[in-house]
């Protein structure tokens, strides 16, 4: 497996993750693209941020270049000291894998494996004995309050239950940075409402630092932070008690 360089640690002044200076720029038959201009935060550890914006604001683009699924045309995204941006696709996968859960918008289930299956997969692929994979899913998967759901197959768990059946899979091999993508965007009012409250309160016990992308003003409303994107700028930062 691709280790990522160990090269010397940047500073960024306690933050777990600092971008600084991002563009991003498509270019198709010499017509140029901007999609993120010179995005700068940081977020510390133990911080619950989100992202708003209007549907091509640039929002998921900035995402991938913090999850290390894309890279910047130019500027730094620096996570636990280290500059992504530098990286090549197989030392940022490997970097990823270590750092980063990646919570996707329909839960990324596979159907004929049972909740407490999907979410032991991670942890074994990652080394980890199948004993203490099947205790350590059992109780992510309790944290979020599917200790009755454990069994049931993917197919058979509601929108809301996958959605939190995929939390606990990003959160499996403990990564220091939880993202996600409009993790609600299918969901109605009431479930949206559950799996965020089971984020919420995994957030305040565990000290997760989180990050997330939506367009539901009530998830935002949960959030430290909100970072207000448009035509790929941050223009404003709106702080919550």
């Amino acid at each position: 497996m691709t280790k990522p360089q160990k090269t010397r640690q940047i500073d960024t002044n306690g933050s777990l993750l600092s971008v600084r200076g991002v563009f991003k720029i498509y270019k198709e038959n010499d017509i140029e693209t901007v999609a993120l201009r010179d995005a700068s935060f940081d977020v510390a550890p133990g911080d619950f941020v989100a992202i708003q914006g209007r549907s091509g604001s640039g929002k998921t683009t900035l995402l991938n270049m913090i999850g290390g699924l894309d890279t910047p045309s130019a500027g730094q995204v620096i996570l636990a000291g280290q500059d992504m941006a530098r990286m090549d696709e197989d030392e940022r996968a490997a970097y990823r894998k270590q750092h980063i859960g990646i919570v996707f918008q329909t839960g990324n289930l596979i159907p004929f494996l049972s909740a407490l299956e999907n979410v032991e997969q991670p942890m074994t692929w990652n080394g980890m004995g199948s004993s203490k994979a099947r205790q350590r899913a059992t109780q992510l998967l309790s944290d979020l309050g599917l200790g009755d759901r454990l069994h049931h197959k993917g197919s058979q768990l509601s929108g809301g239950e996958a959605q939190r059946v995929g939390i606990a899979i990003a959160l499996a091999n403990e990564p220091e940075l939880l993202i996600a993508d409009e993790l609600t965007g299918e969901l109605d009012t009431s479930t949206t409402e559950q799996v965020m409250e089971s984020l919420h309160n995994l957030h305040i016990e565990h000290q997760l630092t989180l990050l997330v992308v939506t367009h539901n003003k009530n998830v935002a409303a949960r959030a430290q932070r909100v970072l207000q994107l448009q035509d790929g700028a941050i223009l404003e930062e709106t702080r919550h008690a």
